[in-house]
């Protein structure tokens, strides 16, 4: 028999009534009712009720004993009478009344309560995230991630899938992040990158004749922390596959997501259909390729109706006429909404940095009409070529924003999610996924030069002998990613496996060939000796996890995550080294002046 116990905390019921049992776990509660001493055990499973009373000559000791201690304890399972029953707890219909007990680990005086639901500051809790993980909503949501992980494992094993695990210490390549660098000390003056994705690998492994791969990969970008991604470290289910298109790969994640999230969600809607969504069309209906389905809202392009000489808002005119955008956002049936809803909406606009939401409602006495703060500024036939191009009717609300492209994009795209909100439209109920497809190939950056708009490896569509590169902004990519909720799960592509190719695009994206040959050498050189047409995609574990659990900060599914700042406060990382080590690696840390 094990010494520290006969059962865990989780599986006594009535039918132990009477058994001797040893439970040992972590006092979470105790509750002093004078002659009667009440202690909540808990471990790893759940939680027992132990109690003793004043005639019990470890009660005195039991009293100071502090929370979080962990202790063992000899007992008797009694049933506990009708009006006691916590049906709570899979314990709840007994207790165990106390024989004796011992002190397994004394607990200091506690920072944060493990039991309680407040909460506490980020450095807190990061600091003393041992404590953080015992409280139960994040303890269960670490479990679910185990549990999740389990479970893809087996789904990809079913689906034929080989995993295979490929190098943490590798070379630096521009993927499009920061990459973190470790210097090497039998080669003074080089460094390895720890890798942002098995990208390449994963290449190299369908050039090397495996046809389905994957692996639960951990990868490292120097990002700057969000609430959906951590700085420093995340893990992603990387896939790769040879011989494919686009859909294949599309039935692959689509099945995994579906048998995933019905196997863990408590939520009663999972759409089981992925609507392939174009980017362009992404970014003109919702303003993002992120775009949240369970809300009904669309933006539609209204630039148009402000080139009418019977419409009068010229300060909407004056941005048209300089290339600006005009979008729209259609409330149905909001007419007798407060003013103060729609000034709301205004306000919050203008605290998010924009200028505004210019907005009205459409009447109809003897004629249409629009009333609201802009609605004089439209004629009855603008109106209704709006209404035509909208679908709006009487009664329906219009809110407009005025910008560049980018801006006007960015603003429409909360705004929709803002006021759907405000309204109640989104159910919360639900998982809806799509797809974002067709991505450009190339995009221009804030200094108008060239780059990739998603990944340098992707294959550009259309016939390979007749691509038009002079244009390369006209190019579109075998390119996509998987959103749920309005959380991108993972971005994927049918990867460029013809080296000319490849040099062609780089050289759009100003890399030279030697460029080329010193960052992808391995790759170049592989897919220069018979390489098949593959594609992949790599969803975010921590992601899926923060969705399933219904957590709007990914810290809260992440075991030992880091700060904002890319620290980890518990183990004081990153941290000051020694001169001697630098010396090892031939560096020199210069001073600030």
């Amino acid at each position: 028999m094990n010494k520290y116990r006969t059962h865990n905390c989780g599986e006594l019921n009535k039918n132990n009534k009477s058994t001797e049992v040893i439970l040992s776990g972590w006092i979470n509660k105790k509750r002093d009712h004078g002659n009667l001493l009440f202690i909540d055990l808990r471990d790893n499973y759940g939680v027992t009720q132990c109690v003793t009373d004043k005639s019990n000559e470890h009660f005195a000791k039991l009293e100071k004993i502090q929370l979080e201690s962990v202790i063992k304890i000899l007992g008797k399972v009694v049933e506990r009478t009708k009006e006691t029953i916590n049906l709570e707890l899979k314990t709840g219909e007994i207790e165990v009344v106390i024989d004796s007990f011992e002190v397994l680990g004394s607990c200091k005086e506690l920072p944060m309560p493990v039991f309680s639901d407040q909460e506490y500051s980020e450095e807190i809790r990061l600091k003393y995230r041992f404590l953080d993980l015992r409280r139960k909503k994040i303890h269960e949501n670490i479990i679910l991630r185990s549990k999740v992980i389990s479970f893809i494992r087996k789904e990809m094993n079913e689906l034929g899938f080989l995993e295979f695990q490929t190098p943490i210490l590798t070379s630096s390549s521009p993927e499009g992040a920061r990459d973190f660098l470790v210097p090497s000390r039998l080669n003074p003056g080089k460094f390895y990158a720890l890798p942002q994705a098995p990208q390449q690998f994963k290449q190299l492994i369908m050039v090397s004749g495996f046809d389905k791969y994957f692996q639960i990969a951990p990868c490292f970008r120097d990002e700057d922390a969000r609430a959906d991604r951590s700085p420093g470290e995340f893990y992603q289910l990387d896939l790769e596959m040879s011989f494919v298109e686009q859909e294949d790969v599309f039935k692959v994640i689509e099945k995994l997501m579906i048998n995933l999230f019905k196997k863990f969600s408590s939520k009663k809607k999972i759409s089981e259909k992925f609507p392939r969504i174009p980017y362009e069309e992404a970014m003109l209906k919702y303003g993002t390729d992120k775009p949240d389905l369970r809300n009904p809202l669309i933006i539609y392009d209204l630039t148009e109706i402000f080139t009418r000489e019977d419409v009068k808002f010229e300060i909407f005119k004056k941005l048209v006429k300089s290339g600006s955008k005009v979008r729209a956002i259609i409330t149905k049936s909001t007419s007798q909404k407060p003013r103060s809803f729609f000034d709301n909406i205004d306000k919050w606009a203008k605290d998010q940095g924009a200028s505004g939401l210019a907005y009205f409602t459409i009447e109809k006495q003897k004629e249409i009409s629009a009333k609201g703060p802009v609605g004089k500024f439209f004629s009855e036939e603008s109106l209704d070529e709006i209404m035509k191009m909208t679908g709006a009717e009487v009664g329906d609300s219009i809110f407009l924003s005025c910008g560049k492209t980018s801006e006007v994009e960015k603003i429409s795209s909360i705004a929709r999610d803002k006021i759907a909100e405000d309204l109640d439209l989104i159910d919360k109920n639900s998982f809806s996924f799509c797809w974002i497809v067709d991505y450009p190939m190339f995009e221009m950056d804030e200094n108008n030069k060239i780059k990739f708009s998603h990944n340098p490896f992707s294959m550009p569509q259309g016939d390979i002998d007749k691509l038009d590169l002079k244009n390369p902004l006209n190019l579109k990519a075998y390119q996509y990613d998987i959103v749920c909720n309005g959380v991108e799960l993972s971005s994927g592509a049918i990867r460029n496996h013809k080296p000319e190719l490849m040099y062609k695009l780089f050289s759009i994206a100003g890399y030279d060939k030697k460029q080329v040959d010193d960052k992808f050498s391995g790759m170049i050189n592989a897919l220069s000796y018979g390489a098949p047409p593959h594609g992949g995609i790599a969803p975010g574990i921590d992601r899926i996890v923060m969705l399933l659990a219904d957590e709007k900060n990914i810290r809260e599914v992440t075991m030992f995550p880091m700060n904002q700042n890319a620290q980890d406060l518990m183990m004081n990382a990153p941290s000051i080294v020694s001169e001697n080590q630098l010396k090892e690696l031939n560096l020199l840390l210069k001073k600030k002046k």
